[in-house]
């Protein structure tokens, strides 16, 4: 990860000087929006294949069980080869796509006895990896940043500090030995904890150390004074390049594998039939899954993650029924709720108003003693503005949408109510019935309407040339006529079976 900062830095001088790019990297919010909208990007392309092909919740099983490849890859190389990781390890990540790859696997061959359903075999198997995940975590992994807390929730505002400083100019490296004099020599007891005495005690035996002995970067020799010109650093932080090389990665998988993709997801028969092999496309899209999962743990935890796979692809689902718009709306909704989460969880709604001022009219409307300070988890508040686009879609979408459904169901009772008028009007038409039948002032008691609905009924049929009234009786007008005969004729055409 270092080498590909080493690469885009030079890149970025080429427009920015040093301290413009420190500053806006130092600053939390400019990290988290970005480190958040890469994960919402990244996820919002995967979760949409997995939310067309009937899978979402497998996103919540993998975002669960890379807890496991993390803990055993954290393991192996702490016990075996004597390294301390941070989450952004290769190996780490490497473990956690094994493990969602793991995850399928096993809910397939669980699956596959026939014994239970396929959503029951997802029950079955990711609760038992991350169950085992849990314990191992909690058991063997101490005084590290890899606990339960930050698994469970992560915390994208403070990915700005965890980063790798990169020196520019008057770049020394400082080693201290200890025979150096700037060394700094301490005694330890070797004993005391052995036989359970102090360092006062005759018994006790010492050895000298040396604290400060090591190899300092430019920027902790500089930090610990060792340094008489300060460099010249710039701070990268790690989770931008992580989550940038992995949305880098999701963005070219969709676009190799576009038609692969679509074609195994609407039609896996006919992929298979064609030599697409979706079964190991599947596996390469739980491979991609795993490392978004894994790539959004420090920033927002293995619970919240799950939110930016499902809930951008369903909202893009409401807007548009092409797959390659409903890639790029859900892309946009999921940048959207990352960019505006931050500032919500300052207490500001899109810029609208504060949030503190909604707290304290509650507090003063129901007497309650709720605080009136707004304070809450960043990525959570990111996920809650998503959930919002997700509100403004499902309201306002112009085919699946509550407003276009009641209006559209509005039109069709308004339809099928002026369709029943006009055909007991031609029933009754002509006949020795119909002085009785259409007449105006009691035409409501043969539809059991009031007369208010009928007489609304009425004018809209008068308004469209349908109906005229004549000596108090509803007629049909040639154009109303005509609306019959094709409703008729339709209506004959759907029920006649073709041999």
């Amino acid at each position: 990860m270092y080498q590909i900062e080493e690469l885009l830095i030079p890149f970025l001088l080429n427009f920015f000087d040093q301290t413009v790019i420190n500053a806006f990297l130092r600053n939390p919010q400019n990290t988290a929006t970005i480190i958040g909208g890469l994960i919402a990007v990244s996820g919002a392309l995967l979760g949409t294949f997995l939310l067309l092909r009937g899978m979402s919740l497998t996103s919540d099983a993998i975002s669960h069980t890379v807890l496991l490849g993390i803990v055993v890859a954290f393991l192996v190389l702490t016990s075996w080869f004597q390294q301390e990781p941070d989450l952004s390890s290769p190996w780490l990540i490497i473990g956690a796509a094994l493990a969602g790859v793991a995850t399928v696997v096993l809910t397939e061959a669980i699956y596959r006895s026939g014994l239970v359903k396929q959503d029951a075999a997802l029950g079955l198997a990711f609760p038992l990896l991350f169950a085992v995940a849990v314990i191992l975590v909690s058991r063997y992994v101490q005084d590290v940043h890899l606990d339960e807390d930050a698994v469970m929730v992560g915390e994208i505002g403070v990915a700005w500090a965890d980063t790798n400083s990169h020196c520019l100019e008057n770049c020394v490296t400082v080693t201290i030995t200890p025979d150096d004099p700037r060394a700094e020599i301490t005694r330890r007891c070797i004993n005391c904890r052995e036989l359970a005495i102090t360092p006062r005690d005759e018994g006790a035996e010492f050895t000298e150390t040396c604290d400060n002995c090591g190899t300092y970067t430019p920027a902790q020799a500089w930090q610990a004074g060792l340094l008489e010109a300060e460099p010249l650093l710039i701070f990268w932080p790690k989770s931008i390049t992580v989550m940038l090389l992995i949305t880098i990665l999701t963005l070219v998988f969709v676009t190799i594998f576009f038609k692969e993709l679509k074609l195994s997801t609407f039609d896996p028969a006919l992929a298979a039939a064609l030599g697409f092999r979706p079964t190991l496309l599947n596996y390469a899209l739980m491979i991609i899954v795993s490392l978004v999962a894994v790539g959004a743990f420090e920033a927002v935890g293995s619970i919240l993650v799950i939110a930016f796979f499902i809930i951008p692809p369903a909202a893009a689902y409401l807007l548009t029924d092409n797959l390659t718009r409903m890639l790029i709306y859900s892309s946009v909704i999921g940048a959207a709720g990352a960019y505006f989460g931050y500032d919500m969880a300052r207490g500001s709604f899109l810029g609208l108003f504060q949030l503190d001022t909604v707290l304290i009219g509650i507090n003063r409307l129901f007497n309650l003693g709720l605080l009136q300070e707004w304070d809450s988890s960043i990525s959570a508040s990111m996920v809650l503005m998503i959930f919002f686009f997700f509100l403004v879609s499902w309201i306002l979408s112009p085919k699946y949408g509550l407003v276009s459904t009641m209006l559209r169901r509005k039109s069709q009772q308004r339809s099928f109510d002026n369709q029943v008028v006009l055909a007991h009007i031609h029933n009754h038409e002509g006949t020795a019935a119909a002085r009785q039948e259409l007449a105006v002032n009691t035409l409501y008691h043969h539809f059991r309407w009031s007369p208010q609905k009928t007489r609304r009924i009425l004018n809209q049929l008068q308004a469209r040339n349908m109906v005229h009234i004549e000596a108090d009786l509803v007629r049909l007008t040639a154009r109303g006529k005509d609306r019959v005969k094709t409703f008729r004729e339709n209506r004959l055409a759907r029920e006649t079976v073709i041999p």
